[in-house]
């Protein structure tokens, strides 16, 4: 049986981002400017205040953590608070700020921005080397968001909100991206596709941010196979996880004007019958 629950005491404004690491769930409220872990085993909360909107978080091999935000790039210190800035590509464009991304299997990680005016075309997909050097990875876009890889690291597939479509590309060691095509249209769904996460089936979950629900795809074929609703509209990403990956936990905002008893909670989606893939961190 599939269970629907409303878990921590963390009440983002809009929550993001999630990704599951060593054990606990890191994601962020981009408009309350943090960065949280929960830990489901103990119910522990830890916090950190990142000065800034963040978009994404995402762990590094050696330790600490990476997130995108407002203003570019940065390391975050999990024992101190302290953040390292990294790089910045879009000094001059006060109205875009990072967005969504996550971490390739061979350790780069891709982030891509936001025009928060909608601007079409003002954003771009960036990716990080091992490096610490950033390189445009694709663009134009216009809100730069879910981004997965399937198991074999071989394709990545990434949503450009506007678009209410899933692209892939082939994914070669080099960290290009290659062979731009669309694999699934969401046009039947009245809201649009946000955080996207796969699972060990080489399935898609995306979460349609004001539908209020995360949907299952096949990427093979296009079809919608299954849907769960959750009782906010803001549903803004997903990430699998729990000692077996068969959790799936679900980030969510506050509406403009809807007033929800749980909006901006936590969720975890129990029961699915299926797991999730292990999360990949930043190798640099």
């Amino acid at each position: 049986m599939v269970t629907i629950e409303a878990i921590s005491n963390i009440h983002s404004q809009w929550g993001e981002g999630p990704v599951w690491w060593q054990g606990a769930l890191y994601f962020v409220d981009i408009e309350g400017h943090r960065v949280h872990r929960f830990d489901p085993a103990d119910g522990s909360e830890k916090s950190w205040d990142a000065g800034q909107r963040v978009g994404t978080v995402v762990p590094r091999e050696s330790g600490g953590l990476l997130i995108a935000g407002d203003h570019g790039l940065y390391f975050l210190d999990e024992e101190t608070g302290r953040l390292s800035a990294i790089a910045d590509p879009e000094p001059n464009k006060p109205d875009n700020r990072f967005n969504d991304g996550k971490c390739a299997p061979d350790g780069r990680f891709f982030a891509g921005t936001i025009s928060l005016v909608k601007k079409t075309g003002d954003a771009r997909l960036y990716r990080l080397d091992l490096d610490l050097t950033l390189h445009e990875a694709f663009g134009p876009v216009t809100n730069s968001n879910g981004i997965a890889w399937s198991a074999d690291g071989k394709t990545v597939y990434y949503i450009d909100t506007p678009r209410r479509e899933v692209l892939a590309f082939d994914y070669e060691g080099d960290g290009h991206l290659r062979n731009l095509r669309s694999v699934i249209s969401t046009e039947h769904l009245d809201a649009s596709p946000d955080g996207m996460t796969l699972d060990a089936e080489g399935n898609l979950w995306i979460a349609f941010c004001h539908g209020g629900c995360v949907a299952c795809f096949s990427p093979i074929t296009g079809a919608e196979l299954r849907r769960i609703d959750l009782p906010c509209l803001e549903t803004t990403a997903c990430a699998f996880g729990g000692p077996d990956l068969a959790d799936l936990y679900v980030t969510t905002g506050v509406h403009k004007s809807v007033v929800e008893a749980h909006a901006g909670r936590l969720f975890v989606i129990r029961g699915l019958g299926v797991r999730g893939v292990p999360a990949n961190a930043f190798a640099g």
